[in-house]
């Protein structure tokens, strides 16, 4: 019930809406039950009954137990109801009950249409604020949270279950009243016709309700086992599109399918089991309806014809009534089936909210304009999350000072620490232990978003978006001036491809950039941080994937970039860190040397050198 009341307050702001659609339903029920409490006259003038006989129709019977102040209503209003429908001859009254029959069941359509619709804005209002709130707080939450989950899933949560939960919240609001007072409204009238019937018909209920509370607890079960599933069909499928290049180089076509069949297999026989146990529940339900309805026939039928207790066309209305009680107690029984789903995909959608970013703005953490001095790391150590639960070091007792301006390169073995290092800067991660610090100031003292806006970042994987080549590069600048956006095209050698594409900047680059070549997209890249101008630049591995002429356009785009900026360069060519102020060498998380390429040269059994050399061998 704790999902269901979280659920509740994204509710809230739709009360309004809600409460209308409440009323609606109120009023379709109440017409509902007029619609069959006017087959009882009308089954009376077809039948041809004597004023006399419907007179008696309303003397109450002996051994009444409705309250007598009760009865005096019921009496009157049927009175009043009988005074204008049989006022005239039978044609005249037949006349009047029809067209009273068409008033209410327009009256009761008109009703229903009106709070289907304005559930459907209550819905889709949540859905949307699901979503929403989702993607929001997927994007507040740190990188280390993404490290650890997979793609598939989170997209699944996003998309199918705030489907499930909306199919909850329908059966909350429309299942829980409306057809509560559909019963309320058909037991009323069965009552005020025949008591003994009525309570007769109550001794189905709680064989029903011991039926329904079964199969919900199972289904509960098998709803978050089916929510998991879909969530491994998503992210195998996310897999295999985002990598489909890879799939067809190695000829992998058949063992993917392979895999994405063994994941629908796995669903198909997790919604089969779920669609068994759910569809078991109405049919349960109504042979029970249809075995207490056989009974009270049986014994209804003996005060008719026997004992005289009741008029023919009562009995009739009687059972109109008790069998328009059936789809409501069948709706009710798969609606705690469709709760169950509910709370199963909720639990799954807070577990995203209720997770807190690893990384936070301090109280009273304070913005940052520019590096006037240094970015200092000290006696900074860092480590993953193993599966065991321990921590995998990546970096130990790390200090490293950076002039204002400085350019340092970063350079060893693969492993060795290096990208961790530039990821805690924007803090992406923070230190296990020690700190980094701008102009003294630790980053954990800083405004995050402050913090980012200052740091640039161009990696070997360049992240670009289905978009236009404009708004890539202006990506996260408002109202940019078209003039500024070429400026940086032309200052990241990206200008003469970018004209040359059909529509220019206003091209579409495709999913993650696919229509561009890698030094375009590089290019672009660079663009992109040229125009948000930051005093710090991160060059991750930036040219390694480039063949030689691409290497040299984005190698001068990117000197364009590190000019009057404070540059941090990762990179296995070591050719293109020569000109560095300074090197830092890392082997297994540890700065093991530091200094300009000449002097690291002299170092004979430096690690520098070592690598240099073997990258040199056979040139």
């Amino acid at each position: 019930m704790t999902t269901f009341f979280r659920i509740l307050t994204y509710v809230r702001p739709y009360w309004r809406t809600l409460a209308l659609s409440v009323t609606c339903t109120v009023m379709f029920s109440f017409f509902s039950g007029a619609s069959i409490y006017l087959t009882i006259p009308l089954l009376e003038t077809l039948f041809d009954q004597s004023p006399t006989e419907v007179a008696a129709t309303m003397t109450p019977p002996k051994n009444q137990l409705v309250p007598n102040e009760i009865v005096g209503v019921k009496q009157y209003v049927e009175t009043t109801i009988r005074n204008f429908l049989f006022a005239g001859t039978k044609s005249d009254a037949l006349f009047k009950i029809c067209m009273l029959i068409f008033l209410v069941f327009m009256m009761k359509n008109i009703f229903d249409y009106c709070q289907s619709y304005l559930m459907a804005k209550v819905e889709q209002s949540l859905m949307r604020d699901l979503r929403n709130a989702l993607y929001e707080h997927l994007h507040n939450l740190s990188l280390s949270y993404f490290t650890n989950e997979r793609t598939g899933n989170l997209i699944s949560r996003v998309t199918n279950d705030v489907n499930v939960v909306n199919g909850g919240v329908s059966a909350s609001f429309v299942t829980l009243i409306k057809e509560p007072l559909l019963i309320i409204v058909f037991l009323t009238m069965a009552f005020t016709l025949s008591w003994k019937l009525t309570l007769l018909a109550f001794f189905v209920f709680p064989m029903i309700l011991l039926i329904i509370s079964a199969i919900g607890l199972r289904l509960h079960k098998q709803s978050g086992i089916m929510q998991e599933k879909m969530a491994d069909i998503t992210s195998v499928l996310q897999e295999t599109i985002s990598n489909v290049k890879v799939v067809k180089a190695f000829a992998m076509e058949e063992f993917e399918n392979r895999k994405f069949r063994k994941e629908t297999q796995s669903y198909f026989r997790t919604i089969l089991k779920m669609t068994r146990i759910r569809n078991l529940s109405s049919p349960s339900t109504e042979l029970l309806s249809i075995l207490a309805g056989a009974v009270i026939i049986w014994y209804g039928g003996q005060q008719v014809l026997i004992s005289g207790e009741m008029k023919a066309a009562e009995f009739l209305g009687f059972l109109f009534a008790i069998f328009q009680i059936m789809p409501p107690v069948k709706d009710l029984a798969s609606v705690n089936n469709r709760l169950q789903e509910f709370s199963a995909a909720g639990k799954r959608i807070f577990e995203i909210l209720d997770t807190k970013p690893a990384i936070q703005n301090q109280p009273g953490a304070v913005p940052v304009d520019e590096i006037r001095e240094s970015v200092e790391y000290r006696n900074v150590s860092f480590g993953y999350a193993a599966e065991s639960g321990e921590k995998r070091m990546v970096l130990s007792n790390v200090n490293v000072r950076v002039r204002k301006g400085e350019l340092i390169a970063l350079v060893g073995p693969s492993g060795s620490g290096k990208t961790t290092f530039v990821d805690l800067l924007p803090r992406f991660y923070d230190p296990l232990s020690g700190g980094i610090f701008i102009d003294g100031v630790d980053l954990r003292a800083i405004d995050v978003k402050s913090l980012r806006e200052k740091i640039g970042i161009v990696t070997q994987e360049t992240i670009l978006f289905n978009d236009t080549v404009r708004n890539n590069i202006a990506y996260g600048l408002d109202d940019c001036p078209m003039e500024r956006i070429r400026d940086a095209a032309k200052a990241a050698n990206a200008l003469a491809f970018i004209e040359e594409m059909p529509h220019g900047f206003e091209s579409m680059i495709g999913d993650r950039g696919v229509k561009l070549s890698g030094g375009q997209r590089q290019r672009l890249s660079i663009a992109r941080a040229l125009l948000k101008n930051p005093p710090i630049m991160i060059f991750d591995e930036a040219t390694s994937a480039l063949d030689s002429e691409s290497e040299i356009l984005v190698q001068e785009a990117m000197e364009r970039l590190m000019q009057n900026r404070t540059s941090f360069v990762i990179a296995h060519r070591l050719s293109t860190i020569r000109n560095a102020d300074r090197i830092v060498v890392l082997e297994n998380g540890v700065v093991v040397q530091e200094g300009r390429h000449v002097e690291l040269m002299k170092q004979k059994n430096g690690l520098y050198k070592k690598l240099h050399d073997m990258q040199f061998a056979h040139q």
